[in-house]
């Protein structure tokens, strides 16, 4: 009897399929089984746990994790958040007996830095100990004022130590443009003398302006910096700022000497500090837990029970220059999450994040609106990260009461628009020329002619009436009067610590203070929390993450580097340039310290 060749086929595919996903499972399985006797083991033998937390890479505000396919891994960048609730809850985790604290190339801003250390030094309010170990090639200025709030602070003998103030070189295009054939047209609001973000493109230097906002920020940094390492070390201001102008710390034998870390140390004694601290004896194993996959775990683990406990206390946090839509802080997906923070009932008052230089005028205006509604239904909080400028802080200014860190950098209350003239650069280098056909004299305003005079007066009326804009809500927003709020604004930037004393800010603190006084304002007596952007583990992630673990012990990674950092700053600048839509509300890349 013949047979259809369909009749087998169907069955046999199915068949096949139904046992491939049966062995998938029965795998994922015996795995999880294997690792879940490994990590029993662990516990049985080990007489205290000690938390890892190495940090290397840029710190984020919220935690990010991406696969990567020809690995087969996934890349974690742990954010802000989740680090100090990590912190919060190994203070009163009764299993975790420490922190070791391992840096080596650190990149944040020195608010969140402080962020970080305050976060440490809450933790040891519990008698726990922190041991940092400072073992890269470089202990730069931030790892050491970050790893100054430890219980005991070390160094790798070999590891070079930079402790020579704060700074920063800027880069000018002017004469590069020149060259080009290319001029950039500059309009700024009334009298923003300060707003010194277009300067790159029409100075060879930094305008008086500039410099002077600049060093006065750069000076109350140093300061705040200084007083904190003083607090933790012993060493007195005046001492540091010496030995800061002498370049006398260069090593870790130097900075030993001039007391800013305990000893110099190989990591063999190291362990052997970690075995006392928990009375480990030489024959024990010294076993770690990651601190990023127990920071996260906790960290989703209390979001998921706040689901189901019906939340009372938004927390939406935001990061990177401000656009209608993007990978940084998008007004399609910031005001949808404001809005649905604004809608729930459940929800008593909402803490805003904001870490921003700014960005587009149109999508700070977006996200401006969602904040106003929200904090007429339910108050709003913001908490100032490293950035909250320009049109960071006109996201922020409708709001209830605004923290910010001493080194937090705000305020750049103005307004610029950029527009390029590229017509000599076809005309002239490349032999391209250019005719019109119009209806009236201003149908088609091109970059390859120069606008005229009556043209940019149109444009800067325009940006004047944006500026005018920005200054009345802000004066509504902090209850001022606008031309005091003028007097303070044109573009100028302030530090937190100056934005208190001028009314642009409320009180110092951070993330965790903004927290705090949300649920005491809302008279919140235990505050459930939920998280913007919503963040779920997939079950993909977690085999991967467990495959990870038995191919090696990996510490933290909060980012791979892919290329040279003067490279990506090149490119980032290249970038920011290329994707300038409509009038801007941000602020330069010159705050960025070292």
């Amino acid at each position: 009897m013949k047979i259809s060749f369909w009749r087998i086929f169907w069955p046999t595919l199915v068949a096949i399929l139904i046992a491939g996903i049966i062995g998938i499972f029965s795998f994922f399985g015996i795995l999880g089984g294997v690792i879940a006797s490994l990590d029993g083991g662990e516990k049985e033998e080990s007489k205290g746990v000690i938390l890892r937390m190495k940090l290397e890479g840029t710190i984020l505000e919220n935690s990010e994790s991406n696969l990567d396919p020809m690995s087969l891994s996934i890349k974690h960048q742990l954010g802000l958040s989740d680090i100090l609730y990590g912190l919060e809850y190994a203070k009163k985790d009764t299993d975790i007996k420490g922190i070791y604290l391992e840096l080596e190339d650190v990149n944040a801003g020195y608010s969140t830095i402080k962020e970080l250390k305050k976060g440490i030094e809450d933790f040891k309010k519990s008698g726990k100990f922190v041991v940092a170990y400072n073992s890269g090639e470089m202990l730069s200025l931030k790892q050491l004022y970050l790893t100054s709030s430890a219980s005991e602070n070390y160094g790798f003998p070999s590891t070079h130590v930079e402790f020579l103030g704060i700074g920063r070189e800027y880069d000018f295009y002017i004469n590069t443009l020149t060259k080009l054939g290319v001029e950039m047209q500059v309009i700024r609001g009334r009298e923003n003398h300060f707003k010194s973000a277009v300067e790159p493109y029409i100075h060879s230097k930094l305008s008086d302006s500039a410099r002077l906002q600049t060093q006065l920020i750069f000076n109350r940094i140093w300061s705040q910096i200084k007083s904190d390492i003083s607090q933790n070390s012993g060493v007195s201001v005046n001492q540091l700022e010496q030995l800061a102008e002498d370049a006398t710390i260069t090593t870790i034998s130097d900075a030993v000497k001039f007391k800013l870390l305990k000893a110099s140390l190989y990591q063999d004694e190291i362990d052997e500090i970690l075995r006392k601290k928990i009375n480990l004896s030489k024959k024990d194993k010294l076993e770690f837990i990651q601190f990023e996959k127990y920071a996260k775990s906790k960290f989703y683990e209390n979001q998921s029970l706040s689901d189901v406990k019906d939340p009372n206390l938004a927390v939406i946090l935001t990061e990177g220059e401000i656009s209608v839509n993007g990978e940084g802080l998008s007004s399609d997906k910031v005001a949808q999450y404001i809005r649905e923070a604004r809608e729930d009932k459940n929800i008593k008052t909402i803490v805003l994040r904001v870490n921003s230089p700014g960005g587009s005028a149109l999508a700070s205006d977006i996200i401006w609106r969602e904040v106003s509604l929200a904090n007429k239904s339910k108050k709003v909080i913001v908490s100032m990260g490293d950035l909250a400028a320009s049109g960071g802080y006109f996201i922020a200014c409708p709001a209830d009461y605004i923290f910010a860190e001493p080194t937090t950098i705000t305020g750049s209350i103005g307004v610029f628009g950029v527009i390029p003239f590229t017509g000599k650069l076809f005309e002239e280098k490349l032999g391209i020329t250019f005719d019109r056909v119009q209806t009236n004299k201003h149908s088609i305003l091109s970059l390859n002619r120069k606008l005229t005079a009556e043209e940019l007066e149109i444009v800067q009326k325009d940006v004047n009436s944006i500026y005018s804009d920005f200054l009345k809500k802000v004066a509504d927003g902090r209850k001022m009067d606008i031309e005091r709020v003028h007097k303070i604004a044109r573009g100028r930037v302030w530090t937190g610590q100056d934005a208190i004393k001028i009314g642009l800010v409320d009180q110092l603190g951070g993330l965790k203070e903004a927290i705090d006084y949300a649920a005491k304002k809302s008279k919140i007596s235990k505050p459930i929390l939920k998280y913007w952007p919503l963040k779920k583990v997939e079950p993909i992630e977690e085999w991967l993450d467990q495959l990870d673990d038995l191919k090696n012990n990996s510490s933290i990674k909060l980012n791979q580097k892919k290329m040279p950092k003067i490279v990506e700053e090149y490119l980032q600048t290249i970038s920011t340039f290329e994707n300038l839509e409509g009038i801007q509300m941000r602020l330069p890349h010159i705050y960025e310290l070292k």
